[in-house]
Protein backbone atom coordinates (compact mmCIF):
# COMPACT_ATOMS: atom_id res chain seq x y z
CA UNK A 1 0.00 0.00 0.00
CA UNK A 2 2.69 2.41 0.95
CA UNK A 3 4.95 1.33 -1.73
CA UNK A 4 1.87 1.80 -4.16
CA UNK A 5 1.66 5.59 -2.57
CA UNK A 6 4.84 6.37 -3.12
CA UNK A 7 5.66 5.39 -7.01
CA UNK A 8 2.54 7.33 -7.74
CA UNK A 9 3.45 10.38 -5.88
CA UNK A 10 7.19 10.37 -7.34
CA UNK A 11 5.51 9.04 -10.83
CA UNK A 12 4.05 12.98 -10.77
CA UNK A 13 6.89 14.85 -10.30
CA UNK A 14 10.05 16.23 -13.23
CA UNK A 15 13.10 14.57 -12.64
CA UNK A 16 15.02 12.13 -11.05
CA UNK A 17 13.59 11.27 -7.71
CA UNK A 18 13.79 8.19 -4.69
CA UNK A 19 12.48 7.32 -1.46
CA UNK A 20 14.20 5.07 0.99
CA UNK A 21 11.52 3.62 3.92
CA UNK A 22 12.58 1.20 6.93
CA UNK A 23 10.09 0.51 9.83
CA UNK A 24 13.12 0.33 12.66
CA UNK A 25 10.31 -2.40 14.45
CA UNK A 26 9.63 -4.80 11.58
CA UNK A 27 12.43 -4.33 9.75
CA UNK A 28 10.05 -3.92 6.36
CA UNK A 29 11.74 -1.73 3.99
CA UNK A 30 10.58 -0.41 0.87
CA UNK A 31 13.35 1.57 -1.99
CA UNK A 32 11.81 3.31 -4.68
CA UNK A 33 15.85 3.99 -6.75
CA UNK A 34 17.12 4.03 -3.39
CA UNK A 35 20.08 2.64 -4.81
CA UNK A 36 20.78 4.68 -7.39
CA UNK A 37 22.97 7.48 -6.62
CA UNK A 38 21.88 11.17 -5.85
CA UNK A 39 23.36 14.77 -5.47
CA UNK A 40 24.17 14.94 -1.96
CA UNK A 41 24.02 18.38 -1.37
CA UNK A 42 23.84 19.56 2.34
CA UNK A 43 22.81 15.83 3.12
CA UNK A 44 26.71 14.83 3.17
CA UNK A 45 26.95 16.74 5.96
CA UNK A 46 25.99 14.25 8.30
CA UNK A 47 29.24 11.90 7.17
CA UNK A 48 31.14 14.64 7.80
CA UNK A 49 29.82 15.53 11.12
CA UNK A 50 30.17 11.61 11.56
CA UNK A 51 34.25 11.64 10.89
CA UNK A 52 34.55 14.80 13.29
CA UNK A 53 33.51 12.16 16.44
CA UNK A 54 35.61 9.71 14.90
CA UNK A 55 38.96 12.00 14.72
CA UNK A 56 37.44 13.16 18.63
CA UNK A 57 37.37 9.64 19.52
CA UNK A 58 40.51 8.76 18.31
CA UNK A 59 42.55 11.91 19.52
CA UNK A 60 43.46 13.59 16.34
CA UNK A 61 41.10 16.05 16.82
CA UNK A 62 39.70 17.53 20.20
CA UNK A 63 35.99 19.31 20.63
CA UNK A 64 37.27 22.37 21.94
CA UNK A 65 39.98 22.98 19.64
CA UNK A 66 39.05 26.46 17.98
CA UNK A 67 39.68 27.51 14.40
CA UNK A 68 39.87 30.68 13.22
CA UNK A 69 37.44 31.81 10.48
CA UNK A 70 39.13 32.95 7.38
CA UNK A 71 37.89 34.68 4.46
CA UNK A 72 38.63 31.40 2.04
CA UNK A 73 36.16 29.76 4.45
CA UNK A 74 33.47 31.75 3.42
CA UNK A 75 30.65 30.62 0.19
CA UNK A 76 29.93 33.49 -2.26
CA UNK A 77 26.85 34.78 -2.52
CA UNK A 78 24.21 33.51 -3.89
CA UNK A 79 23.95 29.72 -2.71
CA UNK A 80 20.82 28.07 -2.93
CA UNK A 81 19.46 29.58 -5.81
CA UNK A 82 16.14 27.71 -6.10
CA UNK A 83 15.60 28.74 -2.42
CA UNK A 84 16.46 32.21 -2.62
CA UNK A 85 14.01 32.54 -5.81
CA UNK A 86 11.06 30.69 -4.18
CA UNK A 87 11.30 33.00 -1.23
CA UNK A 88 11.35 35.97 -3.62
CA UNK A 89 7.97 34.60 -5.25
CA UNK A 90 6.51 34.26 -1.93
CA UNK A 91 6.48 30.21 -1.84
CA UNK A 92 8.39 29.75 0.93
CA UNK A 93 8.35 32.05 4.05
CA UNK A 94 11.66 33.40 5.60
CA UNK A 95 10.57 31.25 8.68
CA UNK A 96 10.67 27.97 6.95
CA UNK A 97 14.41 27.93 6.64
CA UNK A 98 17.28 30.24 7.89
CA UNK A 99 19.41 31.48 5.25
CA UNK A 100 22.78 29.31 4.63
CA UNK A 101 24.13 29.58 7.99
CA UNK A 102 25.72 32.79 9.57
CA UNK A 103 29.72 32.49 9.40
CA UNK A 104 29.39 34.27 6.02
CA UNK A 105 28.18 37.60 7.33
CA UNK A 106 30.66 37.84 10.06
CA UNK A 107 34.84 39.19 10.47
CA UNK A 108 37.37 37.06 9.92
CA UNK A 109 39.40 35.68 12.85
CA UNK A 110 36.10 34.83 15.12
CA UNK A 111 37.82 31.39 16.81
CA UNK A 112 34.90 28.45 16.85
CA UNK A 113 35.25 25.27 18.21
CA UNK A 114 34.76 21.84 16.78
CA UNK A 115 31.99 21.51 18.25
CA UNK A 116 30.68 24.58 17.68
CA UNK A 117 31.06 23.44 13.58
CA UNK A 118 29.64 20.29 13.76
CA UNK A 119 26.82 22.12 15.56
CA UNK A 120 26.24 24.79 13.04
CA UNK A 121 27.21 22.77 10.18
CA UNK A 122 23.59 20.36 10.88
CA UNK A 123 21.35 22.80 12.68
CA UNK A 124 21.56 25.50 10.85
CA UNK A 125 23.14 24.08 7.64
CA UNK A 126 25.91 26.38 7.80
CA UNK A 127 28.23 25.72 4.50
CA UNK A 128 30.85 28.03 6.37
CA UNK A 129 31.19 25.84 9.27
CA UNK A 130 31.34 23.13 7.18
CA UNK A 131 33.91 23.89 4.93
CA UNK A 132 36.03 25.02 7.62
CA UNK A 133 35.05 21.49 9.54
CA UNK A 134 36.22 19.73 5.65
CA UNK A 135 39.06 20.88 5.87
CA UNK A 136 40.08 20.43 9.02
CA UNK A 137 39.23 17.05 8.99
CA UNK A 138 40.35 16.33 5.48
CA UNK A 139 38.46 15.12 2.49
CA UNK A 140 40.39 11.79 2.12
CA UNK A 141 39.90 11.09 5.72
CA UNK A 142 36.48 11.56 5.42
CA UNK A 143 35.84 9.38 2.43
CA UNK A 144 37.82 6.63 4.04
CA UNK A 145 36.10 7.04 6.90
CA UNK A 146 32.84 6.42 4.47
CA UNK A 147 34.08 3.56 2.60
CA UNK A 148 34.71 2.00 6.14
CA UNK A 149 30.80 1.81 6.49
CA UNK A 150 30.94 -0.16 2.81
CA UNK A 151 29.51 2.74 1.36
CA UNK A 152 30.36 3.15 -2.32
CA UNK A 153 27.73 5.58 -3.71
CA UNK A 154 28.24 8.24 -1.52
CA UNK A 155 30.79 10.42 -1.66
CA UNK A 156 32.44 14.04 -0.61
CA UNK A 157 34.45 15.19 -4.05
CA UNK A 158 34.42 18.91 -3.07
CA UNK A 159 34.11 21.96 -0.62
CA UNK A 160 30.58 23.10 -0.71
CA UNK A 161 30.29 25.22 -3.48
CA UNK A 162 33.44 24.53 -4.66
CA UNK A 163 32.89 25.56 -8.34
CA UNK A 164 36.79 24.63 -9.75
CA UNK A 165 35.70 21.09 -9.08
CA UNK A 166 34.04 18.97 -11.72
CA UNK A 167 32.78 16.77 -9.73
CA UNK A 168 29.62 16.91 -7.39
CA UNK A 169 29.08 15.68 -3.99
CA UNK A 170 27.06 12.47 -3.72
CA UNK A 171 24.72 9.81 -1.52
CA UNK A 172 22.04 6.83 -2.14
CA UNK A 173 19.24 6.78 0.10
CA UNK A 174 20.10 3.25 1.09
CA UNK A 175 23.52 4.39 2.20
CA UNK A 176 21.74 7.35 4.15
CA UNK A 177 19.44 4.71 5.58
CA UNK A 178 22.12 2.62 7.03
CA UNK A 179 24.13 5.08 8.28
CA UNK A 180 20.57 6.56 10.30
CA UNK A 181 19.88 2.75 11.34
CA UNK A 182 23.36 2.92 12.90
CA UNK A 183 22.77 6.07 14.56
CA UNK A 184 19.57 5.16 15.82
CA UNK A 185 20.68 1.70 16.98
CA UNK A 186 23.82 3.21 18.57
CA UNK A 187 26.20 2.01 16.71
CA UNK A 188 27.96 4.84 14.55
CA UNK A 189 31.27 6.01 16.06
CA UNK A 190 30.05 4.77 19.73
CA UNK A 191 26.37 4.79 21.89
CA UNK A 192 27.75 7.59 23.21
CA UNK A 193 28.57 9.62 19.70
CA UNK A 194 25.54 7.79 18.29
CA UNK A 195 23.28 9.73 20.60
CA UNK A 196 25.28 13.30 21.01
CA UNK A 197 24.52 12.99 16.91
CA UNK A 198 21.09 12.50 16.98
CA UNK A 199 20.50 14.90 19.25
CA UNK A 200 22.37 17.49 16.87
CA UNK A 201 20.00 16.42 14.08
CA UNK A 202 16.65 16.65 15.89
CA UNK A 203 17.70 20.11 16.69
CA UNK A 204 18.09 21.16 12.87
CA UNK A 205 15.93 23.84 12.12
CA UNK A 206 14.52 23.14 8.08
CA UNK A 207 11.75 21.55 9.14
CA UNK A 208 9.61 22.39 5.82
CA UNK A 209 9.90 18.63 4.87
CA UNK A 210 9.65 15.32 6.43
CA UNK A 211 8.42 16.83 9.74
CA UNK A 212 5.76 18.70 7.90
CA UNK A 213 2.71 17.23 8.20
CA UNK A 214 3.96 15.20 11.20
CA UNK A 215 2.93 15.74 15.24
CA UNK A 216 5.21 17.06 17.11
CA UNK A 217 7.61 14.30 17.77
CA UNK A 218 11.54 14.00 17.48
CA UNK A 219 12.68 13.85 14.17
CA UNK A 220 16.23 13.27 13.65
CA UNK A 221 17.09 14.31 10.33
CA UNK A 222 19.29 16.65 7.88
CA UNK A 223 17.89 18.55 4.42
CA UNK A 224 19.73 19.38 1.19
CA UNK A 225 18.75 22.38 -1.22
CA UNK A 226 20.76 23.47 -3.97
CA UNK A 227 19.82 24.28 -8.01
CA UNK A 228 16.60 21.53 -9.05
CA UNK A 229 17.46 19.99 -5.66
CA UNK A 230 15.49 18.77 -2.29
CA UNK A 231 16.74 16.25 -0.08
CA UNK A 232 15.54 14.82 3.75
CA UNK A 233 16.98 12.03 5.26
CA UNK A 234 15.39 11.33 8.75
CA UNK A 235 14.59 9.31 11.77
CA UNK A 236 10.99 9.09 12.54
CA UNK A 237 10.79 8.46 16.38
CA UNK A 238 7.06 7.96 16.12
CA UNK A 239 4.99 5.26 18.37
CA UNK A 240 6.55 2.85 15.58
CA UNK A 241 10.06 4.63 14.27
CA UNK A 242 10.74 4.53 11.28
CA UNK A 243 13.87 5.79 8.73
CA UNK A 244 12.78 8.13 5.58
CA UNK A 245 14.88 8.97 3.03
CA UNK A 246 13.70 11.01 0.23
CA UNK A 247 16.16 12.78 -2.94
CA UNK A 248 14.81 15.11 -5.90
CA UNK A 249 17.17 16.03 -8.27
CA UNK A 250 16.56 18.11 -11.56
CA UNK A 251 13.54 18.73 -9.86
CA UNK A 252 10.42 21.32 -9.59
CA UNK A 253 11.69 22.61 -6.04
CA UNK A 254 8.17 23.33 -4.62
CA UNK A 255 6.51 20.16 -5.80
CA UNK A 256 9.11 17.78 -4.92
CA UNK A 257 9.00 19.16 -1.56
CA UNK A 258 5.56 19.01 -1.16
CA UNK A 259 5.34 15.26 -2.38
CA UNK A 260 8.49 14.72 0.61
CA UNK A 261 5.54 16.14 3.07
CA UNK A 262 2.97 13.93 1.45
CA UNK A 263 4.94 10.85 1.83
CA UNK A 264 6.17 11.40 5.27
CA UNK A 265 2.57 11.45 6.56
CA UNK A 266 1.77 8.25 4.48
CA UNK A 267 4.63 6.57 6.11
CA UNK A 268 3.72 7.55 9.42
CA UNK A 269 0.71 6.48 8.77
CA UNK A 270 1.27 3.22 7.47
CA UNK A 271 3.96 2.84 10.53
CA UNK A 272 0.77 3.02 12.63
CA UNK A 273 -0.88 0.07 10.49
CA UNK A 274 -3.44 3.41 9.02
CA UNK A 275 -5.58 2.04 5.86
CA UNK A 276 -5.81 5.80 4.73
CA UNK A 277 -2.73 7.50 3.89
CA UNK A 278 -3.94 10.38 2.60
CA UNK A 279 -5.84 13.24 3.26
CA UNK A 280 -7.64 13.12 0.03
Amino acid sequence: MLRQYIDEKLGLLKGHTGVYYKNLITGETLLTKGEDQFLAASVIKIWVMAEAFYQIREGKIKREQKILLCDSDKIPEGGMPDYLAQKKQGVLSDDMFPESGVLNYLHSGIPFTVEDLYKLMIVISDNTATNMLIRLLGIDKINEFIASLHMSKTRLNRLLFDTSKEKENTISLEEAGIFLEKIYRGEMISPEASREMCAILQNQQANFKIPFFLPQIPIAHKTGEDNGITNDVGIVYGEVPFILCFAANDADVPSANQACQEIARAAYRYSLGMERLSES
